[in-house]
């Protein structure tokens, strides 16, 4: 029991909890952390600034917080097979600001994943700073497969000579061929870039090629399927790494969040450990379960499946809804996912042609193959029947469902 917290706080506070406990949580980049994780962020290291680097302090008093910071480098070093690990950035956000700002001018050309194909804000959106900064050329996905299609990407790479190609996404269902990525940034001297934010738990777990063998830089998140602190984390070959340190401080921020900090080491750490192997490949063996229940119920998939955490669902031309109406739908019985432009979508992204599933949270809940077909079929029922005693039936399912997995159960407010 946390005491004197503000009324108004507490009482978000305690429905936020509750929320938690009763709602089905299918949006791919969120998890539920471990209690240690959980006890870090709002630990004592909240109180230290530490700018700097650690034993290159701005501040005095750092030396235990030299010890987290450092202990955090090498276990990412370890996992990753990185040849250098900067755990500092707040988000994966800032994290791709600085390794543009180690690798680029303004003005450079950068070749990446276009956002209705699977891209990130952040890939050269036009209102980030990164479509603002940079000059971005976009590759799509094959028409057909709606799968990565290396031969466009490599006529565009010979055509616009692009000083970066940038591999990563944050709605793709397949594997990520990053040796291919490697050789046609090769063929025309370009850097070769990864964004792994998605699928670093599932690379840390095995059961994703890691990009870090091929790129020059990675960046990721520490939260989604690595199921850390939120933030973000930049890995390198070593000839990056002094122009990265340099650029994550004091380019781009000030004194790093040595609370969250301690998250994001709690975290590599136990994604050291078997258990998180495990969980990685139940992950994936979740989505595909909830994936070909969806496709045998006769919904349309992107890319015809998966092969990682997520699930892309087309809903415009399949059932007549939006990817907002579904998303509002499906919330009303108590599942969460986010609406999701699809290939070519025609669309805005406001209401997007498709909606986007994910299996880490539930996973690490305890859900297996039978509670995602369970899922699946809640899903098919309440984007085909909106009937309000349909929903309030299903709702009633996801709460029972929810009880047998509850979470932080030790947290009373």
């Amino acid at each position: 029991m946390i005491k004197n917290i503000d009324n108004k706080i507490l009482n978000s506070l305690k429905k936020e909890l509750n929320r938690q406990q009763t709602h089905i949580e299918l949006i791919a980049s969120e998890n539920y952390v471990s209690k240690a994780v959980l006890e870090l962020n709002g630990s004592i290291l909240t109180n230290k600034y530490a700018e700097g680097y650690p034993s290159k302090r701005y501040y005095g008093g750092c030396e235990f917080i030299d010890e987290i910071e450092s202990y955090g480098i090498e276990l990412a070093k370890k996992l990753f097979n990185a040849e250098h690990a900067n755990i500092q950035p707040h988000s994966g956000s800032q994290a791709n600001e600085a390794a543009y700002k180690a690798l680029l001018e303004p003005g450079d050309k950068v070749l990446s994943m276009s956002l209705d194909a699977g891209g990130h804000l952040t890939h050269g959106y036009h209102i980030n700073f990164s479509g603002q900064l940079y000059n971005f050329i976009f590759y799509k996905v094959n028409p057909k497969t709606e799968e990565i299609d290396f031969e466009e990407i490599e006529r565009l790479a010979f055509e616009h000579k692009p000083k970066l190609i940038l591999a990563g996404a944050s709605s793709y269902t397949k594997i990520i061929n990053f040796k291919k990525f490697r050789e046609i940034a090769d063929k025309i001297g370009a850097f070769f870039m990864v964004d792994m934010a998605h699928i670093a738990g599932l690379v840390a777990g095995g059961v994703h090629p890691n990009p870090v063998l091929y790129a020059d830089i990675v960046t990721t998140t520490t939260h989604k399927t690595l199921r850390g602190s939120r933030g973000g984390m930049i890995l390198s070959k070593k000839e990056y790494a002094k122009k990265i340190d340099a650029v994550v401080f004091p380019g781009v921020q000030g004194g790093p969040l040595e609370n969250q900090i301690g998250g994001k080491v709690q975290a590599l750490s136990e994604a050291l450990t078997q258990d998180f192997k495990d969980y990685a490949k139940q992950v994936i063996l979740n989505a595909k379960a909830l994936a070909n229940s969806l496709k045998n119920k006769g919904f349309r998939l992107i890319a015809n499946g998966t092969e990682n955490h997520t699930v892309i669902v087309e809903v415009k031309d399949s059932i007549g809804l939006t990817g907002k109406q579904a998303e509002t739908i499906l919330e009303t019985v108590g599942i969460i996912v986010n609406k999701n432009m699809i290939p070519f979508d025609k669309e805005k992204p406001v209401n997007a042609s498709g909606i986007r599933l994910g299996s880490p949270a539930m996973t690490t809940r305890g859900f297996k193959e039978d509670e995602f077909i369970k899922v699946a079929d809640i899903i098919q029922s309440a984007l085909n029947n909106h009937a309000e005693d349909n929903l309030s039936k299903l709702r009633n399912e996801v709460i029972e469902l929810c009880k047998k997995f509850p979470i932080y159960d030790y947290i009373k407010y």
